[in-house]
């Protein structure tokens, strides 16, 4: 007779569409296997999510927690801003984060995380940096333009990474844009060795733009929260937006602020639970 399976503990969260579901490891169980987070994402057999959270012991001494972030194709990710307040919401209904300001450990550094009106949470996402290494792009010089022969046609972008390697193209129409077209094309080129996350942007004004992110990973998702970050970055460095923005995607608005050179971005939004339950593996 086959031993009894033990029920895995889950959460439902998303953050501005951008779903995902939350494992709390805390009490020394290994992290999903690549298997095991492509059937919790499975949206038909599993859970269905973008991403799974995973929240472990804080590695830093000031933190509450830390978290990682496994992709629904069972990699690992960098960095996850819609993930980081559905982290930090959690832990604030659990217990473990009181007051108003704490902090969370990522995979890529120590955030700060602040609760704002309105159940949203203002988190201090790192600052951006610019130089090809950083993503990587081997080969190229830093610029505020790139550009890549893609078939027939010339593809100019802006690129920085938030932790995680973004790319940015900007574009008249955001609903014609072909988002899984050429964002699987540049995430499949050789000057990303690492893959990339792809944005296509539309400035409405210098305080409002809309985004769609195809994601690593992941494919496009409702929101990505980075990659809004990234966004930012890139438009500020180019003159196009003001420090003060919103950007509009699928799932809903992030409000992004950067106030200097130097300084990290800071991204206020909301971070909504779905529900509770047990998944059998």
């Amino acid at each position: 007779m086959p031993l009894p399976r033990t029920p895995m503990r889950l959460s439902k969260m998303h953050g501005a569409g951008n779903d995902f579901v939350v494992l709390d490891l805390r009490d020394g169980r290994a992290p999903p296997s690549p298997a095991l987070s492509r059937a919790l994402a499975d949206r038909h057999t599993g859970v269905g999510c973008d991403q799974i959270l995973t929240i472990e012991a804080p590695r830093s001494g000031q933190a509450v927690a830390s978290y990682r972030i496994w992709n629904s194709d069972g990699s690992a990710a960098a960095q996850c801003g819609n993930g980081a307040r559905c982290i930090a919401a959690w832990l604030v209904r659990e217990g473990s984060a009181r007051g108003e300001r704490f902090q969370l450990d990522s995979p890529t550094g120590t955030h700060a995380v602040e609760r704002v009106d309105d159940g949203l949470y203002r988190i201090a996402m790192g600052v951006p940096r610019f130089a090809p290494e950083a993503l990587p792009m081997p080969g190229f010089a830093q610029a505020p333009v790139y550009a890549l022969e893609i078939g027939a046609a010339r593809i100019e972008f802006g690129a920085v990474s938030m932790g995680n390697p973004h790319v940015l193209i900007e574009v008249d129409d955001i609903d014609a844009a072909p988002v899984a077209a050429l964002g699987a094309q540049l995430q499949a080129h050789a000057a990303f060795p690492d893959s990339v996350n792809v944005g296509f942007v539309q400035v409405l004004a210098p305080d409002h733009v809309r985004l769609r992110v195809y994601e690593r990973g992941a494919g496009e998702t409702l929101a990505c929260g980075s990659g809004a970050c990234a966004a930012a970055a890139i438009l500020v460095q180019r003159g196009r937006v003001a420090r003060e923005l919103t950007v509009s995607l699928p799932g809903g608005a992030l409000r992004i602020g950067w106030q200097g050179d130097g300084l990290p971005i800071t991204m206020t939004g909301p971070a909504t639970f779905v529900f509770d339950g047990d998944y059998w593996p």
